[in-house]
């Protein structure tokens, strides 16, 4: 399954994982607004064997499949253990 990664412009390590190139109307209109300009990284070919660095590549293929969309979110921040 192919897919076409871009970067959130708006919102740091904000990443938007679209079914086809440039298909920015699969995103419902809050989520598209919120992200504001997204910038092409890179296209993937995504199998359940292949490894991404912070996404579950089933969950991203499912949700491809589906609403035609993954959103991948910056992580949690740390919590720090001042002991």
């Amino acid at each position: 399954m192919q897919c076409f990664v871009y970067r959130s412009q708006r919102k740091a390590d904000t990443y938007v994982y679209l079914r086809e190139r440039d298909a920015f109307g699969l995103l419902p209109a809050p989520v598209a607004a919120n992200l504001g300009p997204l910038h092409f990284v890179i296209e993937l070919a995504l199998s359940p064997e292949r490894k991404l660095a912070r996404e579950d590549v089933n969950a991203v293929m499912a949700n491809l499949a589906g609403p035609g969309f993954h959103l991948q979110l910056p992580p949690p921040p740390e919590l720090f253990d001042n002991s």
